[in-house]
């Protein structure tokens, strides 16, 4: 696992509408006072994650006042992912992450099927990372079930308390 204040690991992950999205040139592409708020969600099926999605596309004119960018990232089948973004229109990234390295290199919970309870088969947890203009983390949570994650207005209020009491 990372630190806080240490670099979060670097990704090149597919959008589900197409093309590439890396990690590295987002940041190089923001000015200064940019941060990103990188979200790993169960997948398309789980159905407490289509609600905060959508609770986040509401909030949506909230993050980009603060100069949020908001990522999410999943593990799905595309054509299951293609259908969501049909059906909800989510106006941030959606990222497949097909070969579970974003998983691996964020040390996200999986959920495999060894796990102690059955849950929807394999799969990732919820799991947050917010991180500086530089990729610096400064905040991460990581879940072993999908209930118990932050609401955006808790989202809100960290990205608000950590602004305040930001160091230097």
């Amino acid at each position: 696992m990372f630190k806080l204040n240490e670099k979060a690991p670097d990704f090149t992950l597919p959008k589900i509408t197409g093309g590439e999205f890396c990690f590295s040139d987002d940041l190089k592409s923001h000015d200064e006072d940019h941060w990103h708020l990188i979200i790993f969600f169960r997948g398309s099926w789980c159905p407490a994650c289509m609600n905060e999605l959508d609770q986040l596309e509401k909030e949506q004119g909230y993050f980009n006042d603060k100069k949020i960018h908001l990522i999410t990232v999943t593990h799905d089948e595309q054509a299951d992912l293609e259908k969501m973004q049909q059906e909800h229109q989510f106006s941030f990234p959606v990222l497949n992450d097909k070969d579970f390295q974003f998983l691996k290199d964020y040390h996200v919970h999986f959920h495999a099927e060894d796990a102690p309870y059955e849950d929807h088969g394999t799969h990732g947890d919820p799991a947050y990372f917010l991180t500086d203009a530089e990729g610096r983390v400064l905040y991460q949570q990581r879940q072993t079930s999908p209930f118990g994650r932050p609401a955006p207005t808790e989202l809100r209020k960290i990205i608000q308390y950590i602004r305040s009491n930001l160091k230097g």
